[in-house]
């Protein structure tokens, strides 16, 4: 085994969006696991922009730490177990990513519901795990509830959630699945590949007017991973007894004025009030049934071939201090894994 790995630390705090120099790649000694630990290697792990609001220091009601200078940036990995109480050679599932090796509770591995578990080949693909179709699937099933028939938009659709939001909402019973994106190329991707009817396309003139013509029927269910003007025209758009679900808030987290713990949206409360619209935050943490739902339900669609796991390969750790700020600046369809 190496004697020592690699790393990534935060270097300092971002002026604005971070850029590669805010983060430092580092040797350091391979970790030796402790009594109770399990020594594994990791052999992917997600690029999740949720970090730009750790490294930003606005954290509050957030349930993760947030991170300093210095500190090892964190986030869900799969890897092999190499030494400790656990079999050689099994994969787990853990919070240690941005590193060569981890040291997770060998104990935690064994729950289901812990921050470490094992894997048991529920997806037929081990990546199939770093997807981020967990929240697409709970927001749609326990908040937004879509029916057969419904119209649904999708915003940030060529995101981690939003690829795999369009493809479960079409599983669901969606008649028409429209998505928004800031790219050509990605609009023409979500509806080749992925099954969307339509694309807003950010920068090509007003949402609220392109919104009106991709869905003229109006839009029954809004899975929504942006906020600001994307909301806003999606509020505008909506049907009597809409359903919004928030998913994320990218665009306040993206921001370069704005350090990550706020996105501010205007709504038209009338609307709201007069169609009779709901709107409803989903968190994990709230639902924790969910992800072994959704996971069988993955594992299923996966191996019949109903729904893809689209996602941008970062390939080797020399290539991790840029990889949240390519991730900012859109360089990814579905979700960002870095391959070791």
């Amino acid at each position: 085994m190496n004697a020592t790995h690699r790393l990534v630390r935060l270097a300092r705090r971002p002026n604005g969006l971070p850029t590669p120099g805010d983060f430092t790649l580092i040797q350091a000694p391979v970790p030796r696991p402790e009594a109770g630990q399990v020594l594994v290697r990791n052999t992917h792990f997600l690029v999740f922009p949720g970090l730009r609001t750790l490294i930003g220091g606005e954290t509050r009601d957030v349930p993760l730490p947030p991170l300093q200078p210095g500190d090892t940036l964190f986030g869900p990995a799969i890897g092999e177990v190499v030494d400790g109480p656990l079999e050689n050679g099994r994969l787990v599932l853990h919070l240690q990513g941005w590193r060569e090796y981890a040291t997770p509770a060998a104990t935690d591995c064994r729950l289901p519901t812990a921050d470490c578990r094992l894997l048991d080949g529920t997806l037929p693909d081990p990546v199939g795990h770093l997807s981020q179709g967990s929240a697409a699937y709970g927001a749609l099933t326990r908040l937004a509830e879509v029916q057969e028939g419904d119209t649904v938009f999708v915003t940030g659709a060529a995101g981690a959630v939003g690829t795999m939001a369009g493809q479960i909402a079409r599983l669901l019973g969606a008649s028409r699945v429209v998505g928004s994106t800031g790219s050509p190329e990605k609009a023409q991707r979500l509806e080749r590949e992925l099954g969307y009817d339509a694309t807003v396309l950010r920068g090509a003139g007003p949402v609220g007017r392109q919104l009106v013509q991709a869905a003229p029927d109006g839009i029954d269910v809004v899975l929504d991973t942006v906020g600001g003007e994307q909301l806003t025209a999606a509020v505008h758009a909506a049907n009597h007894g809409a359903r919004i679900a928030l998913v994320g808030a990218l665009d306040g987290q993206l921001s370069p004025d704005r350090a990550g713990g706020s996105a501010p949206a205007v709504l038209d409360t009338y609307r709201l009030l007069t169609r009779g619209i709901t709107i409803f935050g989903y968190s994990g943490v709230d639902h924790p049934d969910v992800e072994a739902k959704w996971e069988t339900h993955f594992g299923d669609w996966l191996r019949a071939g109903d729904i893809h796991f689209p996602y941008t390969p970062v390939r080797g750790m020399e290539r991790t201090p840029g990889a949240l700020p390519e991730l900012i600046a859109g360089a990814s369809f579905g979700a960002s894994i870095v391959e070791l």
